[in-house]
C-alpha cells in the first residue's frame, strides 16, 4: 500500500509572491500533490504601482521592518492550519524560511530551490562580499522598504529569460523588506540572529538544487548550506541554469526532478510507476 501524498507549501522569494509559481505548481499538481503557495506578509500583488512603476513611497513602512521571524511565523500559522505536516519547498529568500521551519520540525521534507543561507554561513565568492559592502553603501537601508532593480535583476536573476520576458516578470515585482535583506547579507551584525538554523534539528531529507550560473546564491554557497545536513541532503549542481531555477528555460525538468524525490522520499508511487501493468 503506497502512501498518501502530502499538501506541498510554496514559498517564494524576495521582491516576489506566489504568481511565481503560476507554472511551476502545475507538474505538482499533475502528480496529485495539494499546492499551496501563501504570500509572504506584504507580498501581496500590487503592493508596488502597475506596470512596473514600482513605489517604494507607496509600501508600507511596516515592510521596512518585517523581519525574517515575521515571515517565519505567518508561514507557522499557515502550516498549523494543515492537517498533514507538508513538504516545504522553497526558492531563493523562500528557501532560507524553509530552513528556519524544518528547525521547527514543520517539515516533512524539504525541496531547496537557489537557497539562501541561514546565519554563520560565510559567503564564498567576491560577488557576494561586493553585494554586501555596496548595500551598506545605501544607509540605513535596515528599516526601510527596498525598491526593486531593474538592471539588478535582468543581470542576476532573470538573466537566462528571453529580454522581453524579464520585463514582464519584472513589472510584477514588489519591494523587500530592508530587515530581512540586512539579516541574510549582514548576520554578523544582525544580534538577534533572525536567520539563525540549528542543523541539528533540521531532520527531514533535503533536496538541494543550484544553478551553475548562480551569481546571487553560488554553487559553492549553496554547497556549504548543504554540508551542514550531511546524510539527509542530496545536492545537485544544474549546468545551464541561474537563478530562477522556477521560470528560466529549462524548469519543467527541475520540476520533474522535485516531484520524482519528493515521491521517493513520501513514499508515495509517481504515475508512471501506477500507470504500469501489474
Amino acid at each position: 500500500m503506497t502512501a498518501k501524498r502530502p499538501p506541498l507549501v510554496m514559498i517564494h522569494g524576495a521582491f516576489c509572491g506566489p504568481w511565481v509559481f503560476d507554472k511551476f505548481r502545475e507538474p505538482f499538481e499533475a502528480a496529485g500533490y495539494k499546492v499551496h503557495a501563501p504570500p509572504l506578509r506584504h507580498h501581496a500583488e500590487g503592493a508596488s504601482g502597475s506596470e512596473g512603476q514600482h513605489k517604494t513611497a507607496g509600501a508600507s513602512r511596516a515592510l521596512g521592518a518585517t523581519s525574517l521571524t515575521d515571515y517565519a511565523r505567518d508561514l507557522e500559522k499557515f502550516i498549523a492550519e494543515l492537517d498533514v505536516l507538508p513538504v516545504l519547498l522553497g526558492h531563493s529568500l523562500g528557501g532560507l524560511l524553509a530552513q528556519m521551519l524544518a528547525a521547527k520540525g514543520l517539515a516533512r521534507a524539504l525541496v531547496l530551490l537557489a537557497p539562501c543561507p541561514p546565519w554563520g554561513i560565510m559567503p564564498s565568492t567576491l560577488f557576494e562580499i561586493a553585494s554586501a559592502q555596496t548595500m551598506l553603501l545605501a544607509g540605513d537601508f535596515w528599516n526601510q522598504p527596498l525598491k526593486p532593480d531593474y538592471w539588478v535583476a535582468a543581470a542576476n536573476s532573470l538573466d537566462r529569460l528571453p529580454p522581453a520576458e524579464r520585463l514582464k516578470v519584472f513589472q510584477r515585482f514588489v519591494p523587500e523588506s530592508g530587515l530581512a535583506t540586512f539579516e541574510i547579507m549582514h548576520w554578523a551584525f544582525d544580534a538577534k540572529r533572525a536567520a539563525l538554523v540549528n542543523a541539528r534539528d533540521v531532520t527531514c531529507p533535503i533536496l538541494a538544487l543550484s544553478g551553475a550560473h548562480d551569481r546571487i546564491n553560488p554553487p559553492s554557497t549553496v554547497r556549504r548550506i548543504a554540508e551542514r545536513y550531511k546524510g539527509r541532503v542530496v545536492y545537485e549542481e544544474l549546468p545551464g541554469h541561474s537563478h530562477w531555477l522556477i521560470g528560466e528555460p529549462g524548469w519543467e525538468k527541475i520540476a520533474a526532478r522535485s516531484v520524482t524525490w519528493i515521491d521517493e522520499v513520501v513514499g508515495v508511487e509517481g504515475k508512471r510507476a501506477k500507470s504500469r501493468p501489474a
